[in-house]
């Protein structure tokens, strides 16, 4: 829509969960009516022509449904690690276990300290967390539970606390290193035990869900981000980073050395603690933790976070320029496509159509940006009017936008070349592999860091909707996400197809052959990034392709 919905007139909703409602209607700052495009979840078969789409239509008011909260069961949080944690049964005649408990070195061990037992932060009523520490040499077990934070965590503090929010009540969370751990002496009430070997180490806790929340829970370190300070800085005196300092509304707001991508070597267990508390795109929350590991230890490491100055060299000109086109009707009949294609860098998203519109849009493509969905329902939808293929070429890098289980789920299919699962965006191609060139690596494909998505929604797109029951459902669009990434990796950047005020005289796409409307799905905040990308502009940060 206007360059920032995904694909021809489809919003897929399939990666949030099923939520009931009565019927409702939300109005946001336009007078177009706001409706969720839905599908089945992403678990369920499921076909998409284009033609056939369901509408939910939302209105709010007295007749919100309001979320109910569901009863979590307590299972245990390293789903998938049943090799690495087992739940310990009780041992007869052992008496009710106690919050606090110590385990008797085992005969012959001398100087072992006794291993103490800690409970976990409680989160609006969670079941309390008891992890038992077995003594050192139990068949590997981990000797600390607590987690130690990643250098590069901005602002990281020995301990975290959540902040008071709707539906969450006051936690805190120790997040202390490894070696500012001391142990504990029993108390009194302490009951001892001989360890049972083997032993692995126990946990309970009560696993986070989005369901748990009436709003976006807020953490303490909801606003901390993983940076990378080994790239190299820019030499361009008017770059994006360099006029972002000078702004007295981006010079606090903006992390020009934010890390952007992610690989192996950003998964561990402290890494899984820790984004486990933020819902997809975001982070863990729900994920499958043996998915998520697997698709992780399969990235090949970035060698640059700031992949274009390290690439850089004396032949490039001093200030790298990009240009981020959108899918937005306001680009139909423009011309702009010399214009496009003179920069350095091209970044497209999602159902980019070229054939037949290069006046409009360019021919050139440096980089293609998706979500899983968005890719494989732009070519069913769009094949007929030209997009085929996604951008190929030894030249093109991929920036994949992981949006939930089916992001993860696709990747991994596609990092082992082999079929996805029957119905689990199927219907167009079994293997995703397929979808790119026969000479595709891995080195031009690029994942983006949670971290960096959450930042991007925390800092520039923060919609009130994210206070309502229905949080879950927001997200920025793709198009926003691609914009606000060149933002941080380009020195110049040029935005083009992307909604300005006055969108409502163009049609949805671009391509579109009959004149469609502007729909603003309650899904994404069209209002809000039509404000920040006009703000933008007006500082001077970046140039908006707008018409009069």
């Amino acid at each position: 829509i206007n360059g920032l919905e995904d694909v021809g007139s489809v919003c897929d909703m399939s990666s949030f969960p099923l939520i009931a409602f009565r019927q409702l209607t939300i109005f946001q700052d336009a007078p177009d009516m706001l409706q969720v495009d839905t599908q089945e979840q992403q678990d369920l078969n499921f076909s998409d022509t284009g033609n056939s789409r369901r509408f939910l239509k939302m209105t709010l008011g007295r007749d919100i449904s309001r979320l109910k909260l569901d009863m979590v069961e307590r299972t245990s949080k390293w789903e998938g690690k049943e090799d690495q944690k087992k739940m310990v049964k009780p041992i007869a005649r052992v008496e009710e276990a106690k919050e606090n408990m110590t385990v008797k070195p085992v005969p012959g061990l001398e100087g072992i300290k006794n291993a103490t037992v800690k409970t976990a932060p409680r989160v609006q009523g969670n079941q309390e967390k008891t992890t038992v520490r077995p003594a050192p040499g139990v068949q590997e077990a981990k000797e600390k539970t607590t987690v130690k934070p990643l250098p590069m965590v901005e602002g990281a503090k020995e301990k975290a606390t959540v902040k008071p929010s709707s539906g969450v009540k006051g936690a805190h969370e120790k997040n202390a290193s490894k070696d500012e751990i001391k142990p504990e002496e029993p108390s009194a009430s302490v009951k001892i035990l001989r360890p049972v070997p083997p032993a692995a180490a126990v946990t309970k806790k009560k696993k986070l869900r989005a369901a748990d929340f009436k709003s976006e829970p807020q953490w303490d370190f909801e606003d901390r981000y993983l940076l990378d300070n080994s790239s190299p800085p820019s030499t361009c005196s008017e770059s994006v980073k360099a006029k972002a300092a000078k702004s007295d509304w981006l010079r606090d707001l903006f992390l020009p050395n934010i890390v952007l991508f992610t690989d192996k070597r950003y998964f561990n267990d402290s890494e899984w603690d820790r984004l486990e508390h933020f819902a997809p795109p975001y982070g863990f929350m729900e994920l499958n933790y043996s998915l998520v590991e697997e698709v992780m230890s399969l990235l090949p490491p970035n060698p640059h976070q700031q992949l274009l100055l390290a690439n850089s060299n004396s032949s490039m000109p001093a200030c790298i320029s990009c240009a981020v086109v959108g899918n937005g009707g306001i680009l139909n009949n423009s011309g702009m496509g010399q214009e496009i294609d003179s920069h350095d860098y091209i970044f497209r998203v999602s159902g980019a159509v070229i054939k037949g519109y290069e006046k409009d849009v360019g021919t050139k493509t440096s980089f293609y940006g998706f979500t899983a969905y968005s890719l494989v329902s732009s070519l069913e939808i769009l094949g007929h009017r030209g997009f085929s293929n996604i951008p190929q070429g030894k030249h093109v890098r991929y920036i994949h936008f992981l949006e939930g289980a089916r992001d993860y789920e696709w990747l991994k299919a596609l990092l082992l070349n082999k079929n996805i699962r029957k119905g689990f965006l199927s219907h167009y191609g079994q293997r995703p592999r397929e979808r790119f060139s026969e000479d595709f690596t891995m080195d031009r494909y690029l994942v983006v860091h949670p971290d960096f998505l959450r930042y991007m929604k925390n800092r520039f797109l923060k919609s009130k909707s994210l206070e309502k029951p229905y949080w879950r459902l927001y997200r920025p669009t793709t198009g926003a996400f691609l914009l606000l990434t060149a933002l941080h990796l380009c020195d110049r950047v040029s935005a083009y197809g992307y909604i300005t005020e006055g969108h409502e005289k163009y049609s949805d796409h671009y391509y579109d052959k009959n004149w469609k409307r502007l729909i603003f799905y309650a899904n994404h905040d069209f209002g809000l990034e039509k404000q920040v990308w006009k703000r933008l502009h007006d500082e001077n940060i970046m140039k908006l392709y707008q018409r009069s």
